[in-house]
């Protein structure tokens, strides 16, 4: 009994295949079609049925768990083959010129949109509706002529600078509420093209920057959630305490590059916790008003001015005891005061010496 056992072993090992030693791309062809025993079928290995396959990626374009880039492939289109899982849809310089009502139809869940640098010009009225979980748009360097209509409610960052926008309409940003950051630069926008009250639904708004433009004046009406405003670049010339009124929260106000020849009396109060104020390369012929009763601004840069006289109470309270933030930056070169006439007295709640930018005039 014990012979036919093993006889029958011997057998059976003379008909098994030889071993072969497996390498490291053998294992990564082990659960491709036909790679397993040629007598199990095209879709059965040794170690069981095949996967299912995962979601497609684009043709040229790289997936990465959820995040999917198509910039820099000169695209005409947006890919109509994108995973509906995916979050993060990169499709920055490209030749796109036209956003279509089912471009973005299967991606519920996507949270950031980037289609910066591309030849856009329409974005249909329902293309954004989809995305009810989007919260990046950016949009800069097309060629917009309108904000897009429709808009998710759930945006917190639209940026659109670089495009052909010469209107902000009061309804433009209607039910935007959770909006953070606005970033309107660098468009067209010509004198009182930005309506009243245009960002009155930005209820939750702490940035808006509208750089570069031709607007003449700050736009009213502006959210009192605002904690940054930065306005360089544009012809304003002049500041009221009516265009700062309600702005409480506001701690950096940018001005530089404008017009400006004057400040009102009063302005500063409107705005109680700022901390920056930057109105260099302007036109002002004196220093700014209340800034000694300002408790809690730090810096101020007026270089490149008109100005031709410091006082010894331009910038600090006449009482030592005075509740007030010390200075840490004040920049007066490039005006045309004579910097030695400057009493030292002047800067008697500066931080440091070193704090202190003055230099002589000269003229161009």
């Amino acid at each position: 009994m014990r012979s036919a056992c093993l006889s029958l072993l011997l057998a059976t090992a003379c008909w098994a295949l030889p071993f072969r030693q497996s390498g490291f791309l053998d294992f990564m062809m082990e659960d491709e079609p036909g790679s397993g025993d040629p007598t199990l079928g095209p879709d059965v290995t040794v170690f069981g049925p095949r996967a299912p396959e995962g979601p497609k990626c684009p043709f040229r374009c790289q997936c990465h768990l959820r995040v999917l880039q198509c910039s820099d492939l000169g695209l005409t289109s947006v890919p109509d083959d994108i995973p509906s899982d995916t979050t993060l849809l990169d499709l920055q310089n490209n030749k796109i010129t036209e956003i279509k009502e089912g471009d973005f139809k299967n991606l519920k869940g996507l949270h950031a949109l980037i289609l910066v640098n591309n030849k856009i010009t329409i974005i249909h009225a329902k293309a954004l509706s989809p995305l009810t979980k989007l919260q990046r748009l950016y949009l800069s360097k097309n060629l917009l002529k309108d904000l897009p209509a429709n808009m998710p409610k759930s945006l917190q960052e639209l940026r659109i600078h670089e495009n052909e926008i010469t209107k902000i309409k009061k309804a433009s940003f209607q039910s935007m509420s959770n909006v953070i950051v606005m970033e309107l630069g660098s468009n067209p926008l010509k004198g009182s093209a930005i309506e009243d009250n245009a960002f009155g639904d930005l209820k939750r708004v702490s940035y808006i920057r509208i750089a570069d433009t031709n607007i003449t004046a700050i736009p009213k009406g502006l959210p009192s959630s605002l904690s940054e405003l930065h306005l360089d670049g544009n012809k304003i010339s002049k500041v009221t305490a009516e265009s700062l009124n309600g702005l409480k929260n506001l701690a950096k106000l940018g001005l530089s590059y404008n017009e400006i020849s004057s400040v009102e009396n009063g302005t500063l109060a409107n705005v109680p916790h700022l901390r920056e104020l930057h109105m260099d390369n302007n036109a002002l012929n004196s220093v700014p008003p209340g800034l000694p009763e300002h408790k809690y601004i730090q810096v101020v840069y007026l270089h490149a001015n008109k100005i031709a006289a410091v006082g010894t109470e331009d910038f600090c309270p006449p009482s030592y005891n005075t509740k007030k933030a010390m200075y840490s930056g004040i920049s007066l070169f490039s005006n045309p005061v004579p910097y030695w006439e400057v009493q030292p007295i002047t800067f008697r709640c500066v931080f440091d010496r070193s704090a202190i930018q003055l230099g002589n005039y000269r003229k161009k």
